[in-house]
């Protein structure tokens, strides 16, 4: 076999082999923002309200009036569902999945800035 064969398979060649030295490319320390993403989209509300509406109103070739309590029902039910978002978005600072919104997280950070240099 040849000689790198026999060094391969004793092991010895880890030992000639020092580790990786890390390096960061830039300094190690909190950035001042972060980047604005989109929450994820929650599931959809009032789908079978906007159904029945729409159903009534091909019925009723998209006469409004003759669909007026389907209208409503649906409006109701938007209103309560945009209640019950606005209401939780004031109580918890976090996601459902347990993170914080990139404007929170932005907040947070302008409150307690990095501390790049000391005096």
């Amino acid at each position: 076999y040849p000689a790198w064969v026999t060094r391969w398979v004793s092991g010895q060649w880890r030992q000639k082999k020092r580790p990786p030295v890390l390096r960061p490319s830039r300094p190690l320390a909190l950035a001042d923002k972060v980047a604005n993403r989109r929450e994820q989209a929650g599931e959809a509300t009032c789908i079978t309200e906007m159904s029945v509406m729409m159903a009534c109103w091909k019925q009723n070739d998209f006469n409004d009036a003759a669909c007026a309590k389907e209208i409503q029902t649906f409006y109701d039910c938007v209103a309560k569902a945009e209640k019950e978002r606005k209401n939780q978005n004031d109580e918890d600072a976090l996601t459902p999945r347990g993170n914080l919104t990139s404007s929170k997280a932005n907040k947070l950070l302008r409150r307690f800035p990095q501390i790049t240099r000391y005096v």
